[in-house]
């Protein structure tokens, strides 16, 4: 590839549909970079694949497989987790026809379904490969330097001793082995080696990363996009405190549930998951809405007083604070989690103590104050719209990536 011109571009994903910003943002560039008249072709794992690719005219390859969580045969599933030997036979012949010249391969996730298996072909092919980490399995067991069982960040050495003896996994011990197992086997083959580059989404991110990194990997920073229109600054600051995600131990649901008791407010939650009814039962004043149309999501983050991101995890780039800040609602975040690159702490919104309710409940007190909520609030709207991450503005950043590979 010469000059301006665009590349073929290969988008590797375990979700053909949203299943989580991962998926999303990958299904939303390939739109993108047809738009800017790259040949985008979509691989991934799992169907239904998503209608706006066909109508924008992306060609996709679907291998109508199911993903670990929701395969009907436990054996099947770790067998395929492990060695997805249909996903490399399918990615190879994908990418065999393709000019070295002109071609990248550009991987948003494997570890839902697609397996460490995809490392085989795209070595094979001599194209050149970037990373985009939405999430940390290339580099941690269980992808995201968590420990489940202890509600905490994990500080382990990933498979180092320790690491192997701490059962961290959400479900059981088993699956945590069955975890490691699959890193040391991704490692083994190479996995992490077949990227020259990759995509990091956040300061926190690049921090973390700096040492698990290849020492010859080039590092590159692309927004994700998101899709939001232009409102104006609020004029209102007299909604509610409002959380939004999959309701589970590690984004925080129940400590918000706990530190708005203590502040003396009503929480309203829209999501679903695994504490939903643990909320519900220990919580009976929350609203609890469940999953809502993106349309409904965004009416709410705009009429809320604040939304409140109490992840205690490293999270990658969350776009929910993105679309919080762009709808002019201020922030409450973590200080530990990735969105604090987002939040001025007391500009654009407020952070508070990791997994400490009552931090986050002082917070919420004083996000009661309708004059700073107000103030919050139109700083993170201007900060926003000062450079919004659209996604015009994620195909250039993506194409210059592009583009300094194949140079």
């Amino acid at each position: 590839m010469s000059g301006g011109a665009s590349p073929i571009v290969v988008l590797v994903v375990d979700h053909g549909y949203v299943s989580g910003g991962q998926s999303k943002v990958a299904i939303e560039s390939a739109i993108g970079l047809k738009t800017a008249g790259a040949r985008p072709i979509f691989f991934c794992a799992c169907g239904p694949v998503d209608a706006r690719l066909h109508d924008a005219g992306v060609e996709t390859i679907l291998l109508e497989q199911q993903d670990m969580l929701s395969h009907s045969s436990r054996l099947a599933a770790s067998a395929q987790g492990m060695w997805n030997a249909r996903a490399a036979d399918a990615l190879a012949r994908a990418l065999a026809p393709l000019p070295r010249d002109e071609t990248i391969v550009h991987v948003h996730g494997w570890a839902k379904a697609l397996s460490p298996s995809i490392a085989v072909p795209i070595r094979a092919s001599g194209l050149r490969a970037v990373y985009t980490n939405h999430e940390y399995f290339l580099f941690c067991p269980n992808g995201g330097f968590y420990d489940y069982r202890a509600d905490e960040i994990c500080g382990r050495r990933p498979l180092s001793l320790s690491c192997w003896s701490r059962n961290c996994d959400s479900r059981s011990y088993p699956i945590k082995l069955w975890r490691n197992a699959r890193l040391a086997f991704a490692q083994r083959i190479g996995l992490a080696a077949c990227f020259s580059d990759f995509v990091l989404i956040s300061d926190l991110q690049e921090r973390l990363l700096e040492p698990c990194l290849p020492r010859s990997a080039r590092r590159h920073r692309v927004c994700n996009p998101v899709d939001v229109a232009p409102l104006g600054e609020k004029t209102s600051v007299s909604g509610e405190f409002l959380f939004v995600g999959r309701l589970s131990a590690e984004k925080g649901a129940a400590l918000f549930a706990r530190a708005a008791r203590a502040a003396g407010v009503t929480p309203t939650l829209i999501g679903d998951g695994p504490i939903a009814g643990e909320i519900a039962r220990d919580f009976p004043e929350a609203r609890l809405l469940g999953w809502r149309a993106p349309t409904e999501v965004r009416a709410a983050m705009r009429a809320a007083r604040a939304l409140v991101f109490p992840s205690l995890w490293y999270e990658g780039q969350p776009l929910t604070v993105l679309e919080a800040k762009a709808l002019g609602a201020p922030v409450i975040v973590s200080d530990a989690c990735a969105s604090r690159d987002e939040i001025a702490d007391g500009v654009e919104g407020l952070w508070f103590k990791s997994g400490d309710a009552a931090s986050l409940a002082t917070s919420i007190e004083r996000l009661k104050d309708d004059a700073l909520a107000h103030r919050l609030g139109a700083a993170a709207y201007r900060s926003y719209w000062a450079n919004p991450p659209t996604l015009q503005r994620h195909v250039d950043e993506t194409l210059r990536v592009y583009r300094k590979m194949l140079a």
